[in-house]
């Protein structure tokens, strides 16, 4: 039971900040290409571990992690005002880089592929 709840009000954080982070945010170091993948929160509701992806390069990367640190206490009072919770977790942004490594996996799977059709057709031939 307590883990539905749980799982529900990560869900509820996830929707308030990937909201913020496409209307409310006004940091130009959050690069508009970023999204939040997943959110944890403690059993305790102490906590919220939240897992964005920044699509650019290092730098930006860095610097929307920056803006976003330096914008938690708003991101904190808007997930009090839209979640309804006695304790509001403190976030905690946390660089997610799934999406590029899958991405990456999928290239050479394709290059790998490419590769073993050309072989194929220069045997037969």
């Amino acid at each position: 039971m307590k883990n539905q709840r749980i799982n529900r009000i990560s869900e509820e954080v996830k929707k308030v900040v990937s909201e913020l982070l496409y209307n409310g945010l006004k940091d130009p170091r959050v690069h508009p290409l970023t999204s939040v993948t997943n959110v944890e929160v403690t059993r305790d509701l102490s906590f919220a571990k939240i897992y964005v992806s920044v699509l650019g390069t290092d730098s930006e990367k860095k610097e929307t992690i920056e803006g976003l640190l330096s914008a938690k206490g708003f991101i904190r009072k808007e997930i009090a005002k839209k979640v309804d919770l006695r304790v509001v977790p403190v976030p905690i942004f946390v660089l997610d880089e799934s999406i590029e490594k899958a991405m990456y996996l999928t290239n050479l799977i394709n290059k790998v592929s490419k590769e073993d059709e050309m072989n194929k057709e220069n045997n037969h031939e």
